[in-house]
């Protein structure tokens, strides 16, 4: 019997139930898919195509290792298994379960010849409920009941050969699918190794270091996080096995928190399925975001780090010449467009969606909505981070060094503010807005909402 393996953001072979799965019931056709109608103004950004790129390139030399390879195809994600299984006289398609609505859509309308399987998660979303059986929209409630299903289960071993078709399906090149910049190449200095063996490497290589973790995760110039998101996100490693990789020190559990909410994230938008254009609190449908001509050019400032803030330029500039951007920065420059510049939070949420190598559709959607304030679960709207303060409390003095060449030969008692110690260069901006001015604008606004 033959089957189809339909990867999507789970690409790799070891701790892949799918595979198990197919493989335990004879010949297997790894099928990937480039589906760009199905999600339609979801479907996937520019960042996100060059690590995918390299990320088949990878899963395909694992499968050839295995005796097996990647057939790619492009297209309606349901209409081409259809065609597949028609064609390739295959008599089921295994995959691993996936949250985005979307993907649902896909599942849903695929019927008994789908088999799916939990393998993204600690554990399966939809068993982590309320006393009353709805899904938790809190996570510190969410946390306490995943408990319960913790640790997750140990991760399985990929198999050692798996079994090719009587007959390969025909198949796009990875070429083919365009997913590299070409003109102009802005990928040419995004950092980080796609694929399963360097997420398996760098989860060890991080397991060493994670008891300073909760020491260190806030400064961005120092080297205190996993760098374990754009794996996590591709799939190419699973949540189980970075979870038990680190299991055995006792000052994981922060690390490990993060790792839950990445579940939680999901969850609300099984959910809130639309939570990524709507508002988690109705209320907020009212707030009056600027818009126009001047708004605009703030937007388009803040994309390119000419903020005058040395903090906020800083992260959105590593956001455009690496792929990612440092966790307290994703904070630090989400509250400034959407506090001190009362710009809409989707706004933000869509210039992430297309620059982050790791762009969670849940992760991304609840993160934005958390920092304004609209979120089921989320901060107040009237907190308001202050960059510069932000900025000296995680000492990013050489992190803006780093991304902010204009300000390389600042001194330590003005970088984080140059403009207010009379030392800012000819060639960098002075503030957009000053912090007290965009502080009482939006309270302002939120205070109009009453």
């Amino acid at each position: 019997m033959t089957s189809i393996l339909w990867f999507r953001q789970d690409l790799r072979l070891h701790d892949q139930p799918a595979l198990r799965a197919a493989a335990a019931g004879g010949a297997i056709i790894p099928l990937y898919i480039l589906d760009d109608d199905t999600p339609g103004d979801w479907r996937i950004g520019g960042a996100q195509r060059w690590w995918l790129h390299a990320s088949l390139a990878s899963l395909d030399a694992s499968l050839r290792k295995h005796g097996s390879r990647l057939i790619i195809r492009r297209g309606r994600a349901d209409e081409v298994l259809r065609d597949m299984l028609e064609e390739s006289g295959a008599t089921q398609v295994h995959a691993v379960r996936h949250y985005e609505p979307w993907w649902r859509k896909v599942e849903q309308s695929l019927g008994e010849r789908l088999c799916l399987h939990d393998g993204n998660h600690l554990t399966r979303i939809e068993d982590v409920r309320t006393g009353g059986g709805k899904p938790f929209r809190i996570y510190s409630s969410f946390w306490k009941a995943l408990q319960s299903f913790l640790p997750p289960e140990q991760p399985v071993a990929a198999p050692r050969k798996i079994e090719a078709p009587a007959k390969w399906p025909t198949s796009l090149k990875l070429a083919d699918l365009d997913l590299l910049p070409t003109k102009p190449d802005w990928a040419v200095d995004f950092d980080g190794t796609p694929g399963e063996e360097e997420a398996r490497k760098k989860a060890r290589a991080f397991a060493k270091r994670v008891d300073r973790y909760e020491a260190l995760r806030n400064l961005p110039a120092e080297e205190g996080t996993s760098m374990l998101s754009p794996h996590l996100h591709f799939g190419e490693i699973s949540v189980r096995e970075v979870w038990h990789a680190v299991s055995d020190h006792p000052d994981a559990v922060k690390f490990q928190k993060e790792l839950a909410w990445r579940d939680f994230t999901d969850g609300v938008v099984l959910a809130l399925p639309d939570y990524a254009d709507k508002n988690g609190r109705p209320k907020y449908d009212a707030l009056h975001w600027r818009t126009g001509k001047q708004a605009k050019a703030d937007l388009r400032a803040w994309q390119r780090g000419r903020t005058g803030y040395p903090i906020v330029d800083a992260g959105m500039r590593q956001l455009w010449t690496s792929g990612w951007m440092h966790n307290r920065l994703r904070m630090i420059t989400a509250s400034f467009l959407i506090k001190h510049l009362l710009i809409d939070w989707r706004e933000g949420e869509r210039w992430f969606w297309d620059c982050l190598v790791d762009a969670d559709y849940g992760n991304n959607s609840v993160n934005w909505q958390w920092i304004a304030g609209t979120g089921v679960d989320a901060n107040m709207f009237s907190r308001i981070m202050a960059p510069l303060t932000q900025s000296e409390k995680f000492d990013a003095g050489d992190y803006i060094r780093r991304w902010v060449p204009e300000l390389a030969d600042v001194p330590d008692a003005a970088i984080h503010d140059p403009e207010a110690a009379g030392c800012c260069p000819d060639d960098y901006p002075a503030k957009i807005i000053g912090h007290r001015e965009a502080r009482e604008r939006a309270l302002a606004a939120a205070a109009r909402l009453r």
